[in-house]
């Protein structure tokens, strides 16, 4: 058994270590879990054909329709300019006077409304720098602020957020991308009070000292290297769901749009998610699902993908109806979208298929007793899991999935026989891992530090104040009520 537990950690550690130096997430995912399994004298060849590609079959079967909806609307929504418009809009309204809220509200704005992380990044990053400029404010505190609208309480904590962390938990658990609403609401408070104090602390400080835009370095890195570095985009491709690579192709429209309509298609995604989860599923005759064909399915196991599904069909088809004459060339545009889809889906089903090698190991049952004792509480147990994994592997989606993957059924037994809502455990397990994810080998931080033309010397502290501390305050703030109120 003592054998079998190297061979996972020295797994793990291969994986870690090799995708640091760039290497593809598609050969180490499997040569990792291999490992694995020969240490454990397992069979080798099953478990590659069986376990860890049956595995990554299942989530690919699951989530690829949200990877490839998700990444062509953050597309279109790009190239017909609605993005910029909406982030501009804000931006004006807010005026220099309030330049770091002015790019957290653009950030949330665009990725609440169901636009792919990548995307937002190349959009509001040449946004945030003028207006940064324009206030005199260093812009060592850039990337902070983007990460704060764009990663923190949009894509884990608000309740009916289209990320794809948010979809993860759903079948394991039956819930809906609402679970837990009022959790939500507070931890996103939460987090962005906490983001925005921390940002205003740092402004206040710099100006105190004299230290302006300029002081921190030269200008905005062009997106175009990031596209061109193979490693980087390794990594960026297993933490998040859009390919940076085809941020470059598509042509943007040159017409101009009306405010109004470029704003509708983020209302559609929200409204229709709304709908579909509160109103049209439970009142859905699923009575079709018991039949043979469709293999078991229940809708409450499905249902939330549903929900999140129609949501970015509709706001897709708002988003052609608006700009059909506007974009010069939409057959590229959505080509790119749907391209940009299939790295970042494989590759997190890649560390999916690892995670249930492992999970499949012997000796993986002192790994589940160790996680399940923590803190004598599922609810603590279930947040140090997704925060170790997702910190491992860099990767909220991979290390969200990896952890239910392994322990998910565990976690409903727990909480039935302890009561507890498992609307709870989805919103633990979600903001869980949108924490120790943005260490710094994080493919999205490390993006984001080159689009803005800056180093983790210059920003990466501020990124943990309010990408880290500031979510694990909302956790633990989750957890606490959670524990004394449950879910609500």
């Amino acid at each position: 058994m003592s054998l079998g537990l190297f061979g996972i950690l020295l797994g793990l550690g291969l994986l870690i270590w090799l995708s640091f130096r760039g290497w593809s997430v598609l050969l180490l995912a499997p040569m990792a879990a291999m490992c694995a399994v020969l240490f454990s004298r397992e069979p080798l060849l099953a478990h590659w054909t069986l376990t860890f590609m049956g595995s990554a079959a299942r989530f690919l079967a699951q989530f690829f329709p949200l990877f490839l909806l998700g990444a062509l609307f953050g597309k279109l929504m790009e190239n017909s300019g609605s993005i910029s418009i909406v982030a501009d809009f804000l931006m004006q309204k807010l005026g220099a006077g309030r330049a770091v809220l002015a790019v957290v509200l653009a950030g949330a704005m665009v990725t609440y409304g169901g636009v792919s992380l990548f995307v937002a990044f190349f959009v509001l990053a040449p946004m945030a720098q003028r207006l940064f400029r324009l206030a005199d404010i260093p812009r060592r505190l850039m990337p902070a602020a983007i990460v704060l609208g764009t990663s923190t309480f949009t894509m884990s904590a608000l309740p009916g957020t289209p990320a794809i962390q948010n979809a993860i938990p759903m079948p394991f658990f039956g819930t809906t991308p609402f679970a837990a609403p009022g959790l939500g609401l507070i931890a996103a408070a939460i987090m962005l009070a906490f983001g925005l104090y921390w940002l205003y602390l740092m402004e206040k400080r710099a100006r105190l000292s004299g230290e302006g835009f300029e002081a921190s370095g030269a200008a905005l890195s062009p997106p175009a290297p990031i596209a061109d570095n193979d490693a980087l985009r390794e990594r960026a491709v297993a933490a998040r769901e859009f390919d940076p690579a085809e941020i470059l192709h598509g042509q943007p429209a040159t017409a101009p749009l009306p405010v109004y309509l470029a704003f509708l298609p983020l209302i559609v995604v929200v409204a229709v998610n709304l709908l579909m989860s509160l109103f049209v599923l439970p009142n859905m005759d699923a009575e079709f699902l018991n039949e043979p064909r469709w293999g078991g399915a229940s809708l409450s196991g499905i249902g939330g993908v549903w929900a999140v599904v129609t949501a970015l069909l509709c706001a897709i088809a708002a988003v052609l109806a608006i700009n059909w004459r506007r974009l010069p060339n939409l057959r590229e545009t959505m080509d790119a979208g749907a391209n940009a889809s299939v790295l970042p889906a494989i590759s997190v089903a890649s560390l999916v298929g690892f995670g249930s090698v492992v999970a499949a190991m012997p000796a993986f049952e002192i790994v589940r007793a160790w996680v399940l004792d923590i803190g004598g509480s599922p609810l603590v147990s279930l947040a140090v899991a997704t925060n170790l994994l997702a910190a491992l592997t860099g990767s909220a989606s991979g290390g969200l999935t990896i952890a239910l993957d392994a322990l998910g059924n565990t976690y409903m037994i727990r909480a039935a026989e302890l009561g507890i809502d498992p609307a709870l455990l989805h919103r633990i397990a979600v903001i869980g891992a949108g924490t120790l994810d943005s260490l710094p080998h994080n493919g999205a931080v490390v993006t984001l530090l080159a689009v803005c033309g800056s180093t983790h010397r210059e920003s990466y502290r501020d990124i943990v104040m309010v990408g880290i501390v500031g979510a694990l305050l909302g956790l633990v703030a989750v957890i606490v009520l959670g524990g004394m109120f449950g879910a609500f």
